[in-house]
């Protein structure tokens, strides 16, 4: 009866024992995993905030408005380069012909092309964002325009913003999208297009599209992310390990 009992106790114990290893383990496991994904999600959102976007905006931003003024600001995001050179595609209902430059940093020149413009010049200081502004003789019967931008710096970098939306996500380098509200009561829609015009010079065309491909439009969140998921992996396969010699010794 006595030897029974003992046995029966140390069974109870090497249980106890077993089920406290697998507790501890399964709470350290929890525990790295879930400071691991709470660093991926504050790194994925301070990379997402750092990235620059080019913002379109217009005080009459209305479908088939005629002279409208277009504002767009693009943010300095590089630390030895300023900003140089935009090149610009127009959305469908809108010729190169339609727009003309009414503001701009000194000394920069508008030029338009087959699909688009550009505008650029003298660089601008280190950090200085870049505002212009283009008067739009008239606008399609359309509820939001997208103007798909490449813009240089004086090093040669280019920053690609042309992604749209997909399934409701925000892309990593989203075309700047200008919202119209209906048209005027009344009002008629844009005659046929008129002809390429170019106030400036066409040289800078070509210069950006020879280096579009420098800039990889790439977020810097998403392989950080996939690192941190990495470790997280590694992490379980860990305390899997562990647990398991734990137990091997346990029942020895």
């Amino acid at each position: 009866m006595h030897d029974g009992c003992v046995t029966a106790v140390l069974g109870a114990a090497t249980v106890s024992r077993e089920n406290a290893v697998s507790v501890l383990c399964s709470r350290a496991v929890a525990r790295a995993a879930t400071i691991a994904a709470s660093t991926a999600a504050a790194v994925a959102l301070t990379a997402t905030a750092a990235l620059a976007h080019v913002e379109v905006e217009s005080d009459n931003a209305r479908a088939l408005g005629t002279d409208v003024t277009v504002t767009f600001t693009a943010e300095a995001e590089s630390s030895t380069a300023g900003l140089a050179n935009f090149r610009v595609v127009l959305p469908e209902g809108i010729s190169p012909g339609d727009v003309t430059l009414a503001d701009a940093p000194a000394g920069w020149t508008f030029a338009a092309t087959t699909d688009g413009y550009t505008v650029g010049g003298p660089a601008l200081a280190v950090g200085q964002d870049a505002v212009y502004k283009v008067t739009i003789s008239r606008l399609p019967n359309t509820d939001e325009l997208v103007f798909k931008t490449l813009e240089t710096y004086s090093d040669g970098h280019v920053d690609r913003w042309i992604e749209l939306p997909q399934n409701g996500s925000e892309p990593a380098h989203p075309a700047p999208v200008l919202k119209l509200t209906p048209a005027s009561p009344g009002a008629t829609p844009p005659a046929s297009s008129t002809a390429v015009t170019s106030t400036g010079p066409t040289g800078s065309v070509t210069a950006v599209a020879s280096t579009a491909g420098d800039g990889d439009g790439s977020s810097p969140a998403v392989p950080i992310a996939v690192g941190v998921g990495v470790a997280v992996g590694v992490l379980a396969v860990a305390g899997a390990r562990w647990w398991r010699r734990g137990r091997g010794r346990s029942t020895g």
